[in-house]
């Protein structure tokens, strides 16, 4: 089939009526399927079963040092899951806190932290008139929920294969004392699965912000989780690359098991300089007397070193591999050629971002949803969730058997044919209304 911008208004009318008719078909099946998340499948929470055998009423719950992880105490994390993590991230143990079970609430920790008391002494955020912060879009919606929240007013910097748009940000950070951080998931990034290039990583290291307490908020929530084995994304550690640079308080690495065991059960940590640590921990022994050291020690006996853990992640890529090919095979067989849509094809991650034609990303969705398919909202990939093209979607395959990940990618192939055939008639009709004008 040739390109939809290439057909006649006659060709668009025929074929909108032979996508309704289809269409209608996937309506009757009455569906209820559910993309709108990157969550783990059933399969991949099996693989950690495991962990529920690590301890039992008789195991023993004493660390090598004889800490007893049932009783209070240890606010940094216990030092085996602090090398256990330590090896996950590529930091050093002492450069680790172990937190509870969510990355992204040590972020919002320490925004909040940020807000109320500063950072290495500097004016808190609430007593600022304004304070900002930089977007890479398309992004993370958590992200921009917690700084919206906050009152943060944020600012969005376009995303390439490399990563973020880097003079755009030098230049804002070093114009404008308000901003004061970024965020970032580096590798296989949310939704597009980039990675970001070595050139991208030095300059993030050899940023010159004008606010003494900007920080880069380094997520790299998806550090271990390849697809393939010889085909990977690699890259370079941003604190040692920041203390090579002269800057080693620049920024904070965040990380979790979250999507290596159980989401809700993991353990997440946060990676920084030896002053951002003695920072952060002024507050978190209000907060806290030590987070769950049984929980810490349970991942420890269950996957002893780094290597396990590898391990573990080929056999969750053995399981996410074939939904990710069945996803981009299905995409380029109906989509392919026509000029309606471009997808990325990560390496890695839990996503596929896929642009429409300008304008259309919001129907798919809505058309989706009224099939029994659920997508994450349009817009959600763009701070306020409002994207200015309305033509990014974010496909999360991980979660749906692959059978029914397969009739879900079809229906959506349908909607994004009939929604750009509309849109497409729309236009010309308009051209041709005008030209009879004239």
């Amino acid at each position: 089939m040739k390109a939809y911008d290439k057909m006649s208004v006659e060709e668009l009318e025929q074929l909108i009526r032979e996508l309704k008719k289809e269409y209608g078909r996937y309506q009757a099946m009455e569906m209820s399927l559910d993309m709108s998340r990157g969550k783990p499948c059933k399969e991949q929470l099996d693989l950690s079963m495991g962990l529920m055998d690590a301890l039992n009423s008789d195991a023993d719950m004493f660390c090598e040092d004889g800490t007893d992880c049932r009783n209070y105490g240890v606010l940094n994390g216990i030092a085996e899951a602090k090398v256990l993590i330590s090896d996950m991230m590529e930091n050093n143990p002492d450069n680790i806190i172990i937190y509870g079970n969510s990355s992204l609430n040590v972020m919002y920790d320490s925004i909040s932290r940020s807000m109320t008391h500063g950072v290495m002494g500097n004016v808190p955020w609430c007593r600022l008139d304004k304070v900002k912060w930089l977007c890479p879009v398309p992004g993370y919606d958590r992200h921009f929920s917690i700084t919206e929240y906050f009152g943060i007013e944020m600012i969005p910097v376009p995303m390439m294969p490399s990563g973020p748009d880097m003079a755009l940000v030098e230049r804002l950070v070093r114009e404008d004392e308000s901003i004061k951080g970024i965020w970032c998931v580096p590798k296989y990034s949310n939704p597009q699965g980039y990675s970001y290039s070595d050139e991208t990583v030095r300059r993030f290291a050899r940023l010159q912000p004008a606010a003494k307490d900007f920080r880069i908020y380094w997520d790299n929530a998806y550090g271990v989780h390849h697809l393939y084995d010889k085909e990977q994304d690699y890259l370079i550690e941003i604190l040692a690359e920041c203390k090579r640079a002269g800057n080693p308080d620049l920024v904070y690495k965040f990380s979790s098991t979250s999507k290596i065991t159980f989401p809700g059960s993991g353990i997440a940590a946060i990676a920084a300089s030896s002053n951002n640590l003695e920072d952060i921990q002024r507050q978190l022994r209000y907060q806290t007397i030590g987070h769950d050291k049984v929980n810490q020690l349970r991942h420890v006996r269950f996957f002893e070193d780094i290597h396990n853990m590898i391990e573990h992640m080929r056999k969750h890529a053995d399981i996410l591999r074939p939904k990710f090919e069945t996803v981009e095979t299905i995409l380029e067989k109906n989509l392919g050629g026509l000029g309606i849509g471009s997808w990325t094809k990560p390496k890695g991650g839990y996503f596929i971002s896929f642009d429409t034609m300008d304008g259309c990303a919001k129907e798919v969705a809505a058309k989706c949803k009224k099939a029994g398919v659920k997508l994450t909202p349009a817009g959600a990939t763009y701070p306020y969730g409002k994207d200015p093209r309305d033509s990014n979607i974010r496909i999360a395959p991980t979660y749906p058997p692959i059978e029914d990940l397969r009739t879900a990618s079809q229906l959506f192939c349908l909607c994004v044919k009939l929604v750009s055939a509309q849109h497409l008639l729309k236009e010309k009709s308009k051209g041709k209304s005008a030209e009879s004008e004239a």
